[in-house]
């Protein structure tokens, strides 16, 4: 026999058992007094509310390997640190991507206009549309 063989035979034999405690104790249950089985019926009934009440449902799926876990949605404020911590890093890494491009242009402009002033050129010469003419055709 294969091992899904073995398995559907002991699932079999436990459905089977079950079943037999089931009959048994709904004989059992027949043969008890009135009295008894109102009070074990106002029992159930209370315990069927109590847990009712104390259900609550699920408000968070998390999965890892495969796995889902369901939380209540209550965080502890060191779980809300930790939510919005990649938020925080993401903003601050814009942050500093914007200043680090601010920084090299304003270096690149800085490098142009100190090469225009302390060129023997003056910049009204790059502007002289013959200019650019005598600069195609100087060898």
């Amino acid at each position: 026999m294969t091992n899904l063989h073995l398995l559907q035979d002991a699932l079999q034999s436990q459905d089977r058992f079950g079943r037999r405690v089931a009959a048994r104790l709904d004989a059992g249950a027949a043969e008890l007094p009135r009295d008894i089985t109102e009070r074990l019926r106002a029992a159930r009934v209370q315990a069927l509310a109590q847990r009712k009440s104390s259900l609550q449902p699920a408000t968070s799926v998390s999965g890892s390997a495969g796995q889902a876990t369901l939380g209540s949605g209550e965080l502890g404020w060191w779980n809300r640190i930790a939510s919005a911590l990649p938020l925080i890093v993401l903003a601050a890494g814009l942050i500093t991507i914007h200043v680090v491009q601010n920084e090299r242009r304003a270096n690149e402009v800085a490098e142009v206009d100190a090469a225009l002033l302390t060129d023997d050129l003056p910049p009204a010469a790059y502007a002289d549309p013959g200019f650019l003419q005598f600069l195609k055709s100087a060898p």
